[in-house]
């Protein structure tokens, strides 16, 4: 019975080492994985502001700390093509959500989409077309004719 017990007692070990070891694989993934895009987009907050040029009220962004910190730095985003026509094709509006829901269209929020400007002529995507890219990040306080997030020299990672 003793060595029944010392068995038992040696799994029990190995098993909550297996479960350590584990958990410090999962937890080391998380930690390394930077939280990017949406995510961190979705930490602005927004105050309507008017706008003397235009003569309405906007909403104008208030950037977290963390998003400020990657300026120029790569980040990654994937989402909806939407299909807006851009004087000149200079650059995409991506979308967190479908056309559907979209910030234009369906009541979502402006960070809920980013323009980005590729660094070399993208070939033409679909409506709703899921996509992948990885870029620079750019914020943008005050230009109304722009978004707040832009992603510039971004290159194309998947689409589907």
């Amino acid at each position: 019975m003793l060595l029944t017990d010392r068995t038992d007692r040696t799994d029990q070990i190995q098993n909550m080492k297996t479960s350590f070891i584990l958990a410090f694989i999962v937890i080391s993934f998380g930690v390394r994985a930077q939280p990017e895009g949406w995510a961190l987009f979705a930490k602005t907050k927004f105050d309507a502001k008017y706008n003397e040029k235009a003569g309405e009220y906007f909403l104008m962004p208030a950037f977290s700390e963390d998003l400020k910190a990657l300026v120029g730095k790569d980040i990654s985003l994937e989402g909806y093509y939407l299909p807006i026509d851009v004087e000149g094709g200079e650059y995409v509006i991506l979308s967190k959500f479908p056309y559907s829901q979209c910030f234009f269209c369906g009541g979502a929020g402006p960070e809920s989409i980013a323009e980005i400007y590729f660094k070399v002529k993208h070939e033409k995507f679909t409506a709703d077309q899921y996509i992948r890219i990885k870029g620079k990040l750019k914020l943008n306080e005050g230009d109304i004719d722009h978004g707040n997030f832009i992603v510039e020299a971004a290159e194309l990672i998947e689409k589907k």
